[in-house]
């Protein structure tokens, strides 16, 4: 993504400077779209485990969650 606003930034740049209002106007709106995703994508990224959930059946506590260090 990091890459994507680089580009984004430089066409927005090259807009400001040819005077596309209409252009700028759309970047700025990808440019906040992808803000956004970055933003929640980090979010979640937080809240989600390290690494996979194995799911086993005990036999008396029944399914029992635990992270698997692969």
């Amino acid at each position: 993504m990091g890459k994507i606003e680089e580009d984004l930034v430089a066409r927005r740049a090259r807009a400001e400077h040819e005077a596309w209002l209409g252009e700028i106007e759309g970047i700025d709106r990808t440019l906040s779209f992808l803000r956004q995703k970055r933003s929640e994508t980090e979010r979640l990224a937080r809240l989600a485990p390290a690494g996979p959930i194995v799911i086993t059946a005990g036999p008396s506590t029944g399914l029992r969650c635990e992270q698997s260090s692969a």
